[in-house]
């Protein structure tokens, strides 16, 4: 990121609006180190850039062999 980017924090209830899941399910994320947060105090913050980095580190590609345990569950 560059030096003069401005950089906007989330709270962790944003964040799971956002995703449209729940509080839980963004503290568990950020437990696992899968979501990237910052602690102030008692309380987390999240970059949006991390955020959306995350998001696009989940995109399901539909390109992918439908045989062999892809994204999807078997039909």
């Amino acid at each position: 990121m560059h030096l003069g980017a401005e950089r906007k924090l989330l709270t962790v209830k944003e964040v799971a609006l956002t995703m449209r899941v729940s509080t839980m399910t963004v503290y568990r994320l950020i437990k696992n180190e899968e979501l990237r947060a910052i602690r102030v105090g008692r309380h987390f913050r999240v970059l949006e850039h991390d955020l959306n980095s995350y998001l696009d580190s989940q995109v399901v590609s539909n390109n992918r062999p439908a045989a062999g345990g892809g994204p999807w569950p078997a039909a």
